[in-house]
């Protein structure tokens, strides 16, 4: 698929077929991710890939109960590690969430790129996460991800999106 099209056609996805995920397709998503640029190529993140039901149930109860999460056929939650470094000189340790934003955002687009649907999930507990997950405390979440077939709907063009003149200023 061209990139532009991938772009233009990706949309946030909330109902999946049950179909399962090849497993090249899921590993060509997973190798954008790891290859996607980070501030030094630090990389201070990881990527889980929650296949399990009552894993995916736990981790929708900590995305403010949005069960239709664990209908997909995977989850995936991104996490980050505190840098020793601060990023425009305010972010401090939590400069991680940059890059592990720009990885996920190369993750969405890989999968819509398969055919795969996503839907960026920003509306979660970082605690009741980690706690399902049993996730380490120098971890905290900066996204998940629902991944799998969509059920409903298709990918097409949003065109309610801002004009270019209005979020762009040609600076002299």
């Amino acid at each position: 698929m061209e990139f532009y099209e991938v772009i233009k056609t990706r949309r946030s996805i909330r109902s999946y077929k049950d179909t399962p995920i090849p497993e090249d397709a899921m590993g060509r998503v997973l190798e954008a991710t790891r290859i996607s640029p980070s501030g030094h190529n630090r990389q201070f993140w990881k990527f889980y890939i929650v296949e399990e039901g009552e894993a995916k149930k736990r981790i929708a109860e900590g995305c403010d109960d949005q069960m239709w999460i664990a209908d997909a056929p995977a989850v995936i939650v991104a996490v980050g590690y505190n840098v020793p470094f601060s990023r425009g000189g305010y972010m401090g340790d939590m400069s991680f969430m940059m890059d592990v934003s720009i990885a996920f955002t190369q993750l969405i687009l890989a999968a819509r790129a398969e055919g795969l649907g996503t839907c960026w999930i920003g509306a979660f507990s970082n605690d009741k996460i980690k706690e399902a997950m049993g996730l380490p405390d120098d971890e905290n979440v900066v996204a998940v991800t629902p991944i799998g077939y969509p059920d409903k709907g298709v990918f097409s063009e949003n065109t309610s999106r801002k004009t270019l003149e209005e979020i762009t200023e040609w600076v002299k």
